[in-house]
């Protein structure tokens, strides 16, 4: 006879992480979409910045690799299911597709508003986070702003 598990009782009403499992379903999406535009662009990218572009959008489509099974871990934690197909994503991000292959310097340009709509929806968290208690929440939070802003800075400062 099987046993059915006993219910969540980390110290966070259901009502909050639904609502913060919601909101990380958004910075999901936004973070796979972003992985996917950097891997693209990784492949695509051409001209005088060839090098050090494909080399910079490696590092990010990695670590951003990475971050979606944090994120993911983080919302199966709180007890909901992680999204994880391209029509829930294309629902859920904020980050458009971007079709063709761009010129590098437009590449950059998209990469810098990818990395800070994702800085912006994780800044969106906090606050239903905080009012839970939610610490681990708010720890992955702020590392990924970090992340996503340095990020932003770093190839900004390419196109100045």
């Amino acid at each position: 006879m099987a046993t059915s598990a006993p219910p969540i009782n980390i110290g966070i009403s259901d009502e909050h992480r639904q609502a913060i499992a919601e909101g990380l379903s958004r910075i999901l999406a936004d973070t796979y979409t972003l992985y996917l535009k950097t891997h693209n662009f990784h492949w695509n990218v051409t001209g005088p910045m060839f090098q050090t572009l494909h080399l910079m959008f490696e590092g990010q489509y990695n670590e951003l690799a990475l971050a979606v099974d944090a994120i993911a871990e983080r919302i199966r934690t709180l007890g909901f299911p992680a999204p994880g197909t391209y029509s829930e994503y294309a629902k859920l991000s904020s980050i458009a597709e971007t079709p063709g292959v761009p010129k590098a310097e437009e590449m950059i340009s998209l990469l810098v508003e990818g990395q800070e709509a994702v800085a912006r929806t994780a800044r969106s968290v906090f606050a239903i986070a905080d009012e839970a208690n939610d610490e681990p929440t708010a720890d992955l939070l702020t590392q990924r702003l970090q992340i996503h802003e340095k990020n932003a800075w770093m190839l900004r400062s390419l196109l100045q």
